[in-house]
């Protein structure tokens, strides 16, 4: 059989680049979507894939970037098994009092429609496949820290518009949702920026788990639920948080 082809936005770095990673290894073909160039260079450089690799450059919030690249991904790769919709935004943290509408729309452009942008525009070939969408969320979704309004809010849309596409766009094609806590990523960004995180005993400590999350973790779970053995789930939000969500805290 041919290799299975997999689209991931936000590939150049953290959890999408890690994803990007894990997928060649495992014999995808892969296409990458990120507006970062510096970043898509060293992606590029890193992963040593030039004939099972495409790395495009576009914004996941522009209706015409995302049919140009997944037209490319069709060409190249003849179509798609699975959409990994990792592309997201932080802003600058602000209270309702300071955020202004621009920057929340900005946000959700990218967040959560760029999600639904990639899977309206990569629908007829996950149908011709039987392919997998999945989503990437944030534990954020289920808890806030006050000053991330427009990041929060995208993400609980993002689980929200999983369940709703699994609904409408089964059984042809499965939709789940990722909900990472917190991802270590800071040597998995472009060298400008990387570097080695000081993480504390603490830090480790407070995850039930033991441990701060790694990027690893997260790809290695959008390969089993792109993959046959979750046939049978769709329409899910797997939380991956080291059980942070689980723990309670007395003051």
């Amino acid at each position: 059989m041919a290799a299975k082809t997999m689209f991931i936005t936000g590939g150049a770095q953290g959890i999408g680049r890690a994803t990007a990673e894990a997928a060649l290894a495992a014999g995808w073909n892969v296409a990458i979507l990120d507006r970062d160039r510096q970043a898509l260079a060293e992606a590029k450089a890193a992963l040593r894939q030039p004939k099972r690799l495409l790395a495009l450059r576009g914004d996941v919030s522009s209706e015409e970037s995302v049919e140009v690249a997944l037209r490319a991904a069709r060409r190249r790769f003849g179509g798609l098994d699975a959409l990994v919709n990792n592309a997201g935004m932080l802003p600058s943290r602000r209270g309702l009092a300071e955020m202004s509408p621009g920057e929340w729309n900005a946000v959700l452009a990218v967040n959560l429609t760029g999600a639904f942008l990639c899977a309206k525009y990569a629908l007829p070939m996950l149908q011709r496949r039987r392919g997998a969408i999945v989503n990437i969320a944030s534990t954020r979704a289920l808890m806030s820290e006050g000053d991330d309004l427009a990041y929060a809010a995208s993400k609980g849309g993002l689980v929200a518009l999983t369940h709703s596409l699994a609904i409408n766009l089964g059984p042809a094609v499965r939709v789940n949702c990722i909900s990472p806590g917190w991802i270590d990523t800071s040597s998995w960004k472009k060298k400008a920026r990387a570097k080695q995180a000081e993480l504390s005993r603490a830090d480790h400590a407070q995850h039930p788990v033991g441990r701060v999350g790694r990027p690893q973790d997260i790809a290695a779970a959008v390969l089993f639920l792109v993959g046959p053995e979750s046939g049978f789930a769709t329409g899910a939000n797997f939380v991956i948080d080291g059980g942070m969500t689980r723990k309670m805290i007395y003051v």
